[in-house]
């Protein structure tokens, strides 16, 4: 694959033509119109002028043509964010984790027979889905956001019943997460976008392995703010969604661009007038290993089934602006419906004071992120297992909007 705009070389590292085939042929009677859409989804994704390095003014704002081109397309891929050595301080992490998965969705132990992770968790973990299902669309769950049903492939026949599809609270579970949540840079775009007193939102693992990965319906992320006076695209944050692996028009996150300046869509209605679920316009996100992407909450995104043969594991973290939490019900999504006030922010932030200090142990030469709410208060961190223990069940606290 080549792209126009891209910075390293202008090649992408991954060759998914022989996933594209697979991926139509577990369409039917569809095949030929899920190529297509493939292809031309794919071929169109490199023609937007919105994937470079992470770039800074003098002063520390974000690059003027970035924070436009994010404006305008709801969307952003910095490419070569996470070192090798970062990426492999993840992969490692994700084997430890694997091992510890319960064995099913009903189980509270490992293959081994030991607790497995998350076992006495206070809040969900992780979620479960059958081989490339949805097990979001059409449903109540997450305010009934997910308004369709994705079309659901047969998997094949040594799949498992079930299979793990998002690890919530994950800052909690891998320290090579928590230290990825405080790359400085990273945390330098939250403060140019949501202001330097920029609030945390929730972190998450999507795990999206070849053949039985689920679909996640499409859907805008907000639930809080559309009838608000004070409604504007980036009212409901962001969330970053670093690839360990990369992203793909097969296994990756698929956006409808511009659609966050849009308000609240019937989403219904999109694919009615689209015929199917493969929405007129739509563009995957596709990157390298390594590469980080900011993507708004309100813009419409959801990812199909991953029928190919490339995984795709995401570490995903949001932020958000203060104002847009403070004083304000919660979503209830990935927390209880609460009145989020000051007490509430500056506990659930301690995982950023905790992240940063992590990130310092482990890359002592870099220059860490200082955070302007912990400078106001004085408030200080230290990695430890203390930190660790205080980590426990920190997601319900999540700042749902």
């Amino acid at each position: 694959m080549v792209c126009r705009h891209c910075s390293s070389g202008g090649v992408f590292m991954i060759d998914i033509s022989e996933s594209i085939e697979a991926c139509a042929n577990h369409y039917g009677e569809q095949a030929d119109a899920m190529r297509s859409y493939l292809l031309d989804g794919q071929a169109a994704a490199l023609t937007l002028h919105n994937r470079g390095p992470l770039r800074f003014t003098e002063s520390g704002a974000l690059a003027e043509e970035i924070r436009a081109a994010y404006s305008e397309y709801g969307f952003y891929i910095f490419e070569n964010v996470l070192s090798a050595e970062e990426l492999d301080d993840i992969k490692a992490d994700l084997e430890m984790m694997r091992a510890q998965f319960p064995t099913g969705p009903e189980s509270k132990v490992n293959a081994e027979g030991e607790p497995a992770l998350g076992a006495d968790a206070k809040a969900l973990t992780l979620v479960w889905s059958k081989p490339l299902g949805d097990p979001l669309g059409g449903t109540a769950l997450a305010n009934g956001r997910h308004q369709v049903k994705m079309f659901e492939p047969e998997a094949d026949a040594e799949a498992p019943l079930a299979a793990p599809f998002i690890l919530l609270g994950s800052l909690q579970f891998s320290d090579a997460c928590l230290r990825t949540y405080a790359h400085p840079e990273l945390l330098q775009v939250a403060a140019a976008i949501n202001g330097p007193d920029f609030a945390p939102f929730n972190e998450a693992l999507f795990i999206k392995d070849p053949g039985i990965g689920a679909a996640v319906s499409w859907h805008q992320d907000g639930v809080t703010h559309w009838d608000s006076p004070d409604f504007d695209e980036d009212i409901h944050g962001f969330n970053f969604m670093a690839q360990v692996y990369g992203s793909t028009a097969v296994n990756g996150v698929w956006v409808l661009p511009g659609t966050h300046k849009q308000g609240k869509l019937d989403i219904a209605e999109l694919v009615e007038e689209s015929g199917s679920e493969r929405l007129t316009g739509a563009v995957p996100i596709v990157c390298n290993p390594g590469d980080v992407v900011i993507c708004n909450r309100q813009l419409l995104h959801g990812s199909f089934p991953n029928c190919g043969f490339e995984p795709r594991v995401t570490v995903n973290f949001g932020f958000h602006k203060r104002s847009s939490v403070l004083g304000v019900m919660g979503g209830g999504i990935h927390s209880d419906a609460q009145v989020f006030d000051e007490a509430i922010v500056a506990r659930r932030s301690r995982a950023i004071g905790y992240a940063i200090d992590a990130r310092k142990q482990r890359f002592p030469d870099e220059t860490p992120y200082e955070y302007q709410p912990f400078l106001a208060s004085g408030d200080a961190y230290q990695w430890d297992a203390d930190a660790r223990r205080n980590l426990k069940d920190y997601n319900l606290d999540d700042l749902s909007i």
